[in-house]
């Protein structure tokens, strides 16, 4: 939609020099000048609606590329979590899965999982005693 401004400049522009080649013409000084004059306010109006118009077409197009980075911002941040559900639930299925394994390990070889428990924990132990040191 055009602005006003460039349709009464446009208007007045157009007075002007309809004015101006009247007075020239005539022989009318006056009126050339005047129409000149109406012409160049004409011409500067009809530039400021232009300017008003292309300012309002790249506020509009920034407004949408606002939006569509919104709109890809949210479809990122829902395939992020997405994502994080899934590593949780595989994360959660792996640890069932190896608790089970140790455990069936444990009831299958007692005396071997105690002497490695024992040798884990002695092994914790000098690293802790180490570090105080």
């Amino acid at each position: 939609m055009a602005d006003t401004d460039r349709l009464t400049g446009a208007a007045r522009e157009l007075g002007g020099k309809i004015q101006g080649a009247v007075g020239d013409l005539t022989g009318s000084h006056r009126d050339s000048a005047e129409g000149r004059f109406r012409e160049a306010q004409g011409a500067a109006e009809n530039a400021y609606g232009q300017a008003k118009d292309s300012v309002r077409h790249a506020a509009d197009r920034a407004q949408d590329y606002a939006g569509h980075a919104a709109d890809r911002a949210q479809d990122y941040a829902e395939d992020a979590r997405d994502y994080a559900e899934d590593a949780y639930e595989r994360g959660s299925h792996y640890l069932r899965r190896g608790t089970r394994q140790v455990s069936h390990q444990v009831a299958e070889y007692p005396l071997a999982s105690l002497v490695i428990a024992g040798l884990v924990g002695f092994g914790v132990g000098l690293l802790v005693n180490a570090n105080r040191d």
